[in-house]
């Protein structure tokens, strides 16, 4: 069976990109249920499965959090990998599909988790809000930027990822964008505006343009629920293979399985120093290692 990858949140479960786009499971509500019914739901699609990448942003409830962790500890498990990047929650949505599209091909479990972290160099990611005053999560927004936003009827573009940056939005002004083809997603929160999809699009040379609802914790990420949020990205199963196929794979050698990059997502293992390697004696195994914090 496929690899599953999970989010935390029915709103983070986009619709299929393509006819092998494999369905999202939604962990909803893990902090409200009981946790013998939490353990219950994520052991049975690990033993359905064999291992489970679980997508989550920075935006969760820290019960959520607490709660995945708390599983996966219980559990005791490294076939459960918790993957927190460092994204606005719409493109966490967008790189969970993007995953979602990677497990229906002939790539491994650690290769597929360990994916999200290279697609993330790929998106471009940011929203254009009515305030900046409560923005805490975008470095780089000064003092004089909180103070225009209680200018009436200001509204801001703001560039989250991959290079921080704001602007006041207005119809000559736009956001650095990808230098490469991509689609671009839009979630409309409470606030009317065309800036995104009339000035940001076409300067972004969009190939296609789609829209989905805003994701619940979007309003308490920017910081304002008056917000429209967009993410830039590789839509094309082929070009995301490729790109993922493309770079070296290594054997975890805490798990044993198959990576890309400098960390194991499912046991947070990276490669052992020289130093380490010189002091283990010939053909023995590591010492057993506590599962840590993923993402």
């Amino acid at each position: 069976m496929p690899t599953v990858i999970a989010v935390t949140g029915a709103d983070l479960a986009l619709a299929p990109q393509d006819e092998r786009t494999l369905p999202a499971t939604v962990l909803a509500d893990l902090d409200r249920q009981p946790l013998e019914q939490a353990l219950a739901a994520v052991q049975t699609l690990v033993e359905q499965h064999g291992h489970v990448i679980v997508l989550y942003s920075k935006a969760v409830p820290v019960a959520v959090e607490q709660r995945l962790h708390t599983v996966r500890s219980l559990l005791e498990s490294d076939r459960i990998a918790l993957f927190r990047p460092d994204l606005p929650p719409l493109a966490v949505a967008v790189l969970a599909r993007q995953l979602r599209q990677l497990a229906s091909c002939d790539l491994g479990p650690g290769v597929i988790a360990s994916a999200g972290r290279l697609l993330t160099h790929y998106l471009h990611a940011g929203a254009l809000l009515g305030s900046v005053a409560r923005l805490d999560r975008v470095p780089g927004v000064g003092l004089k930027s909180h103070a225009r936003s209680w200018v009436p009827g200001s509204q801001f573009g703001v560039l989250a990822h991959p290079q921080p940056q704001l602007v006041r939005a207005t119809p000559e002004t736009t956001l650095p964008g990808p230098e490469f083809g991509t689609w671009l997603l839009v979630a409309r929160g409470q606030l009317q505006s065309d800036w995104v999809t009339d000035v940001l699009a076409p300067a972004w040379k969009a190939q296609g343009l789609r829209e989905t609802t805003l994701p619940a914790e979007s309003a308490d990420w920017w910081g304002t629920g008056k917000a429209i949020e967009f993410c830039a990205y590789l839509p094309d199963l082929s070009v995301l293979y490729q790109l993922v196929a493309s770079v070296r794979q290594s054997v975890c050698h805490w798990c044993g399985i198959d990576v890309i990059g400098d960390r194991c997502v499912f046991c947070s293992a990276t490669p052992p120093s020289a130093a380490e390697l010189t002091a283990r004696p010939a053909g023995a195994a590591p010492a057993a290692r506590a599962l840590t914090k993923g993402g």
